[in-house]
């Protein structure tokens, strides 16, 4: 079986690696989508979420071959958009936001205080600098120390990329969602709401960021995907 892994916003590529490393482990081709075009280093040079589907469509058509693709967080709008796409077998959603047509990620979420998120001048959201505060949000499983080094390897993300809807296409494969029970940054009862449809849907007893604290259960789930 072959893989597209989809980070989500602020936790690039590296954020998948042991969930690749256990699929590689069980002889899968793996392919992790290093950066999306909305997020990085560079505010001026962040794209949108046209640029990071048209980054993944890419990928997908470079391989040539069938392909589970995979999305967390924010990766989920991206992974929505590709439903009709036909070399997707089967789109996996992590914690991830799958919005309805005309639907922006701002728009599916609970509307309620997001303390771990900083709006900055130049047009990016990031995550704060209170590790705390972001640990308890996002990886609560984790130590201090282990988070430390997550946290450091946060970047910016573009706005933009929050407030564009969208369009639903046809979907022409099967989908498997994941509710993370302890989620504290996509709520569960989000979760729940979005998996509405779903062809499979798993719960699984995490937080947030459960393909680094929970990679065994994350790669279990995408390996027994058909």
């Amino acid at each position: 079986m072959d893989y597209v892994l989809v980070h989500g916003a602020w936790y690039a590529g590296w954020s998948w690696q042991q969930v690749a490393d256990a699929l590689r482990a069980q002889g899968h081709d793996v392919h992790v989508v290093a950066q999306l075009p909305s997020g990085g280093a560079d505010p001026a040079a962040l794209g949108d979420l046209p640029a990071d589907v048209a980054h993944v469509r890419d990928v997908i058509d470079g391989l040539g071959r069938d392909v589970v693709l995979a999305g967390h967080s924010y990766g989920g709008m991206v992974v929505a958009e590709l439903a009709g796409h036909p070399r997707v077998r089967h789109s996996v959603f992590v914690a991830a936001f799958r919005p309805r047509r005309g639907q922006t990620l701002l728009e599916i979420r609970s509307p309620h205080p997001i303390e771990w998120l900083v709006p900055h001048e130049d047009g990016t959201l990031r995550v704060v600098d209170d590790a705390a505060l972001a640990r308890d949000v996002l990886a609560a499983d984790f130590d201090e120390t282990a988070f430390a080094e997550v946290h450091s390897r946060r970047s910016a993300q573009a706005v933009v990329s929050f407030t564009q809807p969208g369009s639903e296409p046809e979907r022409t494969h099967p989908v498997t969602y994941l509710v993370c029970e302890r989620d504290k940054a996509i709520f569960p009862v989000d979760q729940e709401r979005m998996a509405t449809g779903a062809d499979h849907v798993v719960r699984l007893d995490a937080p947030h960021l459960a393909p680094l604290t929970h990679p065994r259960e994350v790669s279990g789930l995408l390996a027994g995907v058909e």
